[in-house]
């Protein structure tokens, strides 16, 4: 290090501001201003006795022993049968608030619907504290492409929701998304419907 330089200090970087949009002359829905981030409302408690997943109290995921790409793991029919129950139990979670996609909701009311139906069928909600995620599903509203997260604007007719919604039960986890247009397909305009 040359002596004109070991004396010098570093700038100190400038965070960037999370509430940026990276994409300027996309429009942000509903009126979102992106130096206005939305209110959050506090994370949903999961009772000690349904069983949850090694990240549920740190977020932090546990990392399995690495498979090989050629070695195929082999299900018990017992195994095979409680994945199937997952698959189930998230297929059943994701049409209850799939009714519920409507003008006037927010996707944090839809959240908590999702959050209580895991809960009275005794699943863990899978995102729910994943990596720190704060909600117990995913709701990605037109623009967003995935993951979003719950929030309190409300839904307006002819938006596009994608709901997510994964549960952890009996050891796995099961997974199923699906897109929804509030106020039905009629009220979506042919870009949208292209889409669906």
């Amino acid at each position: 290090m040359s002596k004109r330089n070991k004396n010098r200090s570093l700038p100190t970087p400038t965070p960037t501001r999370v509430s940026q949009s990276p994409w300027p002359s996309c429009p942000p829905p509903h009126g979102f201003h992106p130096k206005s981030p939305l209110p959050q409302t506090p994370r949903q408690f999961v009772p000690n006795t349904i069983v949850q997943p090694n990240y549920a109290n740190d977020g932090i995921p546990k990392a399995r022993p690495p498979l090989f790409p050629w070695i195929i793991e082999q299900k018990t029919k017992e195994e095979i049968e409680k994945m199937r129950a997952t698959g189930r139990q998230a297929r059943m979670v994701l049409d209850m608030p799939g009714q519920e996609v409507n003008e006037g909701v927010t996707t944090d009311q839809i959240d908590r619907f999702v959050h209580d139906a895991n809960i009275t069928h005794n699943a863990y909600p899978s995102p729910l504290n994943y990596q720190n995620f704060p909600k117990s599903c995913c709701t990605s509203i037109n623009k967003v492409i995935s993951h979003g997260i719950p929030d309190t604007p409300r839904l307006q007719g002819g938006d596009i929701i994608n709901l997510d919604i994964t549960v952890y039960l009996n050891g796995y986890h099961g997974d199923f998304p699906e897109m929804f247009v509030v106020g039905r397909e009629s009220a979506a305009d042919n870009l949208a419907r292209n889409l669906l």
